[in-house]
């Protein structure tokens, strides 16, 4: 057994649903302290939803060379019924040459992998240039308000330095190392109420009817190009996710229509051009209505460069593949780190079970992630 796969298995072992850790941080401290990093907690948030997020960096013999940092989360998703999974999601089992566990993919065994590459770097050249940090959070899979937003925060404010960033999230489709992210699309979300008039359906005069108004406002949000994208994104899409009315009885005209909806923007709008649109929409349209927006996160790129060309080679020699560039997805807390470091890029396993009951990555992955971890390191800091 190589030493990332029992370190994944000791960190499947420990329950970490979000926003619980479940050991997961003391764990890699001590194996980061060991190896000379100097690690620092940097807990948030409320009693009830108390945070664990983790800052370790090591510096080589010439501090003031760049600093390429690995982020990731040691927190989970629920894993659903109990019943539904083949073995249980908190005890590491193997099955046809996987790994399967909470987690598995998404993503303790990059954390694995990431930590594993930093000893084995670190202890091989341990005169290296600039420096070597991880930063990982319990906070991504929930609000993320008190994670790797507030570590950020923090590092800006005492003025650290960070040049590459490499965020574990699982990013392979088919193949280990077949596509790596260099952005991600913004998250922006409605909830709608237009307002109506209940009442009998047989004397709709006397009523309004608040699906009948927003139906042609809706018909037309469903079908507008909000942008075309460009180089690095698709266009931005536009998607009502839930939709509710009406009180249950067949004879009531509902008072009331409300839905959320989403928006997932490219760097070619931005949040404050997507709500103008639409409520310049809804008055077109004279509905009566309220409208809330969430922002979930604005988009972030990394062009091509220095970074993504250093994991490129370093996947190319240990997988013979070269991995596409690609924005798709949902969001990842490269969005807050890209606020603060100019060079950010997601690398993973494969993503087909992540979220899903028995959860797993092929075992025969494991250490090809550590090296492809443990060469990017080599090609950005000797």
């Amino acid at each position: 057994m190589s030493s990332t796969q029992a370190l994944v298995e000791a960190l499947i072992a420990r329950p970490s649903v979000t926003p619980e850790d479940g050991g997961c941080q003391t764990l890699i401290a001590e194996r980061l302290e060991a190896a000379g990093f100097v690690c620092e907690r940097m807990d948030s948030g409320p009693a009830d939803f108390r945070v664990s997020n983790l800052w370790a960096i090591r510096r080589g013999s010439a501090a003031d060379g760049p600093v390429l940092v690995f982020a990731g989360h040691t927190d989970v998703v629920p894993p659903g019924l109990l019943s539904d999974w083949k073995s249980a999601p908190f005890v590491p089992s193997f099955r046809d040459g996987k790994l399967f566990g909470r987690g598995a993919a998404d993503m303790k065994t990059s954390v694995a992998a990431m930590v594993v590459a930093a000893e084995q770097f670190t202890a091989q050249h341990p005169q290296h240039r600039g420096s070597v940090a991880l930063l990982l959070t319990s906070d991504e899979e929930g609000p993320a308000r008190d994670g790797t937003v507030v570590c950020c925060a923090k590092l800006r404010e005492r003025g650290q330095r960070l040049d590459f960033c490499v965020v574990g999230e699982p990013t392979s489709v088919k193949q280990l190392g077949d596509m790596a992210k260099n952005g991600r699309r913004g998250s922006l979300s409605g909830k709608l109420r237009v307002l109506g008039v209940q009442g009998h359906v047989a004397y709709p005069q006397l009523a309004r009817n608040p699906i009948h108004q927003a139906a042609p406002a809706l018909a037309e949000l469903v079908s507008i190009e909000w942008d075309r994208g460009n180089e690095y994104f698709p266009a931005t899409t536009f998607q009502i996710s839930n939709i509710a009315a009406g009180t249950g009885a067949g004879n009531v005209i509902p008072g009331d229509c409300v839905l959320d909806f989403n928006f997932r923007f490219s760097t070619e709008s931005s949040p404050e051009s997507l709500k103008q649109r639409v409520h310049a929409l809804l008055d077109r349209h004279q509905l009566d209505y309220r409208l809330e927006w969430t922002l979930g996160g604005e988009p972030f790129l990394t062009p091509a460069g220095s970074l993504s060309e250093a994991l490129a080679a370093a996947v190319e020699a240990v997988t013979g593949r070269r991995p596409e560039l690609s924005t798709t997805g949902g969001t990842s807390d490269g969005r807050f780190i890209a606020k603060i470091c100019p060079q950010v890029i997601e690398f993973g396993p494969i993503n087909a079970s992540i979220h899903k009951i028995d959860e797993y990555v092929p075992v025969a992955d494991i250490e090809p992630l550590t090296a492809i971890y443990r060469r990017t390191l080599e090609n950005l800091l000797l």
